[in-house]
Order: structure tokens, then sequence, then C-alpha cells
């Protein structure tokens, strides 16, 4: 068997060999996708009005164990008190606003944003904003803020 011969029997046998050519592979980390959370300040800590938009701004960190995540958001209310929201009491006459879910793609320098209409008629008071990252095997990560609905100007 003459050189050139043995020299391809060792790169399929043994590919790591030297007489290859090849240089070794690098290993290369594995970046898990970014984790999602809620909210920016400058979208709780201000008083809405009925028929306004209410904008949450999702703010990504780097490393998760999720690679698809459906973010989702709910404003519920309204509650007279804060401490009737917190209490969680069964108040009569609550509504519910939804967002449309986000799949986000966990692209680099992605900012999901979730938009809740308030109703024309939304009554003032505390209402419950509710936003959950559900992720791989539908692991629910949950979030709560209270949002004032003003009366109309």
């Amino acid at each position: 068997m003459n050189s050139p011969r043995l020299r391809l029997l060792s790169c399929l046998v043994v590919p790591l060999l030297a007489a290859c050519g090849a240089e070794p592979s690098e290993m290369v980390a594995e970046v898990p996708p970014p984790a999602y959370t809620c909210c920016e300040d400058l979208d709780v800590d201000k008083p809405y009005h009925p028929g306004q938009t209410l904008t949450v701004r999702w703010t990504v960190e780097p490393g998760s164990t999720s690679s698809q995540a459906e973010l989702t958001a709910q404003l519920t209310g309204p509650y007279g008190t804060v401490d009737d929201l917190k209490a969680a009491s069964a108040v009569p006459g609550l509504v519910t606003f939804t967002a449309t879910p986000v799949r986000p793609a966990a692209g680099s320098g992605e900012r999901p944003v979730s938009t809740i209409v308030i109703g024309p008629d939304a009554k003032p008071g505390f209402y419950d904003l509710v936003t959950s990252v559900v992720g791989d095997g539908n692991a629910t990560t949950s979030g709560s803020s209270i949002i004032q609905v003003a009366p109309k100007p």
C-alpha cells in the first residue's frame, strides 16, 4: 500500500488523526436562549385612562432553559383599593382585558411588546396586571403589577 492510500485509510478510520490534515474541531458552548420578564417601570408607574393602550415592554435577560416561549399579559379590575387587589377579594363587576400572546423568536436584540387596550367604558380603580412566560414543557413563570386606571379627563 502506498503512502496516499494509507493516508486516505487513516482519514476514514480515525478522522482526527493528524494524517488527515484537519485541525481539531473547537468546542462551541451552546448559548441558552433568553429569559423574559415584565415590565419596565415606565409601563406600570403611571395612571392610565379608559380607552388608552397599556404597552408591556418585556425585559430580555440572557440565559434560560426555554427554547420557545409564549408571553401573555392580562389586566383585571377594578378594585377599590390596593389592599382589595392584594387580598384578591371577590369583587363583583371585575373585567379582564387581555393582550394577544407574543411568541418571540429569541433573536439577538429582540424587544417583545404586549399591548392591552383598556376598554373605553373601564371603571376607575386598581387593576391587576398579570404577566406570564410559558416555556418548554409548559413551565410557567408569572408576575403581577398594579395599574391604576383614573377617571377620564
